[in-house]
């Protein structure tokens, strides 16, 4: 995988921590919500994610939200999001940014 290819990597994680979880003050890509981020060679990101649960009241517009600031950068040609539960989300996966956030450490 080339740099360039990196740094839409980069610049995709870049954005999905501008999403927030409204029920918790931690962006989804440091609550451990982002499971896989992988860019090919024509531009094309392919995204798996999970929410904290499957009765997730915002299961709808996160990952809509993931999928349109994705698309937004430049050297992006297509977004393929793709949701799973499999592994289930558990505190387990918080960053340690997000610990400290929620006052966990």
């Amino acid at each position: 995988m080339g740099t360039e290819f990196l740094q839409l990597e980069t610049q995709i994680i870049d954005a999905i921590k501008t999403v927030f979880d409204p029920e918790i003050p931690v962006n989804v890509y440091d609550l451990g919500l982002i499971y896989e981020i992988d860019v090919d060679d024509d531009g094309k990101a392919r995204i798996v994610m999970t929410l904290t649960s499957p009765n997730c009241p915002v299961a709808e517009s996160l990952p809509a939200e993931v999928q349109e600031k994705t698309a937004a950068i430049d050297g992006i040609t297509h977004v393929d999001l793709n949701l799973t539960f499999d592994p289930p989300w558990t505190k387990d996966m918080l960053s340690e940014e997000a610990l400290l956030e929620l006052g966990l450490l």
